[in-house]
């Protein structure tokens, strides 16, 4: 009886193993844009012989998605009769019992239809080239030694950072996302632990959780000098009047010449605040390689749709080669040998791999879908006018409700895609935006109220600059009641030094 228990304990942890493989694998996808996503698709090819294309040409370069209700799942693709076949297919580690599983493979295959077939013409939507941030954190991926776990946890740290290069979650977050949605559990430690691997990476200061962090982490991989001890001391001692630029109290408190002060102060201007950017720029203009995902057409009377954009994807799916041995196996199950049942088995494997490649990419094209939707419907305006003002304020959550996905879910997609709109080229990342609300409850997008700084001080006085304080009471006249603190938040976030620097 306990050796039951622990046979069927057993079968339920690989079970769970399985689902949690194949939802980690769904994230991936849904994170990689197109161009990323084409060369993933190749690569499983080629690794997996029960995945192939497929000669059919009867299907659409895309799908269109009229702006509106959002749409139920297409039933077509199975994802039910998906789980409900892994579920029965439990028993994978007993050759014989893999053999009671295989009725279960006459069903159809499902086939994933993208992209346009090879012998048509269409027009190759690339800007820029060379490798993309994604593929450059990849590489180092694969040359540092990590166990199957770290490596999880590290991609999922990678698509997890910002443009810049910098990780603004915080790890209690990221060890909760990876328990409830890809079910690895691992502790605030454990990930902390794979992040400083991270860190190791290049450029110097990626993955780093703040700008004081960033920098260290730059200094860091200096040799050691006299130089470097100074850096050190006014980037975690004196960092608040480092970012104020207040040089002459740092002289000041660290008893420095004038010279010492200009040769530090020149030194710590050389630090990159933005590795991620950096490295696009060193790697041929890598981050401006753009190939849309979303192509959405706004007509004159302000209707909106969107395609998703498939390029060079193929129609795949599994070998009728493979369908027909397990086929041909299941008519002779009776008298199959041990070798024969090692064949059958590595045959289900493969299989099961690639049905479980083709659900991921059609999971990718529904959530996808779906949040291109949603974001659609809540920045109709901008679509219709281009106009930046006209962005409501719309954050993760937003879309998540609407779309009925999870935050994590919509934080990959928003990542490194592109959305190629009758207004230009502009990352998902553009249409999100905090709020602000007025005293008589109207909500403002801080996107709105920063247009509306950068126009003030565009066409100030440059003799004498507007202050903090004069720039807060005149956007308090155009019906933005915005403290002096404010002011100066939303000023260092584009990048704007304050008034005596702008001179």
């Amino acid at each position: 009886m306990a050796q039951i228990q622990v046979q069927e304990q057993r079968q339920e942890q690989r079970l769970s193993q399985t689902i949690s493989g194949q939802q980690l694998l769904q994230a991936q996808l849904i994170e990689l844009p197109i161009a990323q996503l084409q060369e993933r698709i190749e690569t499983e090819m080629h690794d997996n012989p029960a995945l192939e294309t497929t000669a059919d040409e009867d299907f659409p370069e895309y799908q269109e998605y009229p702006d509106g209700p959002l749409g139920a799942d297409n039933p077509a693709d199975s994802a039910d009769d998906y789980e409900q076949q892994r579920e029965q297919e439990e028993r994978v580690d007993a050759l014989d019992a893999a053999l009671e599983g295989i009725g279960r493979d006459d069903e159809d295959l499902p086939v994933y239809q993208g992209g346009m077939p090879a012998t048509e013409e269409r027009e190759e939507m690339v800007y820029g080239e060379q490798q993309s941030f994604y593929d450059q954190l990849q590489q180092q991926v694969g040359e540092t030694p990590l166990s199957e776990q770290e490596r999880d946890v590290m991609e999922y740290l990678i698509g997890s950072l910002d443009d810049d290069g910098l990780l603004r979650k915080d790890l209690d977050s990221i060890s909760e996302e990876l328990a409830i949605y890809h079910g690895i559990d691992v502790s605030t430690e454990e990930v902390g632990q794979v992040l400083r691997k991270l860190q190791e990476f290049d450029p110097a200061g990626i993955g780093a959780r703040s700008l004081q962090e960033c920098l260290l982490l730059q200094i860091d991989r200096r040799d050691d000098s006299r130089l470097k001890e100074l850096m050190q001391e006014v980037v975690s001692n004196h960092f608040d009047e480092f970012t104020k630029k207040h040089w002459d109290k740092i002289q000041a408190a660290m008893g420095l010449s004038t010279l010492q002060a200009e040769t530090l102060q020149k030194e710590l201007r050389r630090l990159n605040p933005k590795p991620g950017a950096s490295m696009g720029e060193t790697m041929g203009h890598a981050m401006q390689q753009i190939m849309p995902d979303f192509i959405v057409d706004t007509q004159d009377d302000g209707t909106v749709t969107f395609t998703l954009n498939n390029g060079d994807l193929p129609q795949l799916q599994v070998s009728q080669s493979f369908a027909d041995l397990l086929k041909d196996y299941q008519q002779n199950k009776e008298g199959l040998s041990r070798q024969m049942k090692e064949a059958l088995l590595y045959t289900k494997q493969k299989v099961d791999a690639a049905q479980g490649f083709i659900e991921a990419v059609q999971t990718r094209r529904r959530t996808l879908s779906k949040t291109m939707k949603a974001i659609i419907q809540l920045q109709h305006r901008f679509f219709e006018d281009g106009d930046e003002a006209s962005l409501r304020p719309m954050i993760l959550k937003d879309v998540a409700e609407k779309t009925g996905l999870d935050l994590s879910t919509i934080s990959r997609v928003s990542n490194s895609k592109y959305a190629l709109t009758r207004w230009g080229m502009f990352p998902l990342k553009y249409f999100f935006s905090d709020g602000f609300v007025t005293e008589s409850g109207e909500e403002l997008s801080t996107r709105e109220i920063k247009a509306t700084l950068r126009d003030l001080i565009d066409n100030e006085n440059k003799k004498k600059p507007l202050s903090d304080d004069a720039l807060s009471d005149l956007l308090k006249q155009r019906g933005y009641p915005v403290a002096r603190r404010t002011v100066a938040k939303y000023r260092d976030q584009m990048g704007i030094p304050v008034a005596r620097l702008r001179k």
